[in-house]
């Protein structure tokens, strides 16, 4: 499966999608124009990721802000990531966050509740 890698910018964030090497981020600024077609790759990837998902995973998030529109986006993302832990396989989510941000703190708190998944509140 092919990775996807997409670099960050000031208002996306840098993205790796890498099955081969077992590596999953996402980082950074999440504040895109138009979220929808920014996210699109990633639910794609994801999709064809759910036809053969490895037995263990873990998806670092280390962002620095995100907009209300990608927090639905984010969403989106846990949920198609939960149906795995539905076929027996094992998510585990970081959720990395400045001890000093606690919006981002709480954030990784809501959606720790909001998904079945093994969650992890990591302050860097």
């Amino acid at each position: 499966m092919e990775a996807l890698i997409l670099a960050g910018t000031e208002d996306t964030p840098k993205i790796i999608l890498d099955k081969a090497s077992n590596q999953f981020e996402i980082s950074g600024r999440s504040l895109p124009e138009d979220v929808s077609v920014f996210y699109q790759p990633v639910l794609d990837w994801l999709d064809k990721y759910l036809e053969s998902p490895l037995d263990q995973m873990e998806l670092a998030f280390k962002l620095e802000y995100f907009n209300t529109a990608s927090s639905k986006l984010l969403l989106d993302i846990l949920m198609k990531l939960e149906s795995v832990t539905e076929k027996g396989g094992n998510i585990n989510i970081k959720w990395h966050y400045d001890p000093k941000d606690t919006d981002m703190q709480e954030a990784g708190e809501e959606y720790a509740d909001l998904v079945s998944i093994s969650f992890e509140l990591v302050p860097m």
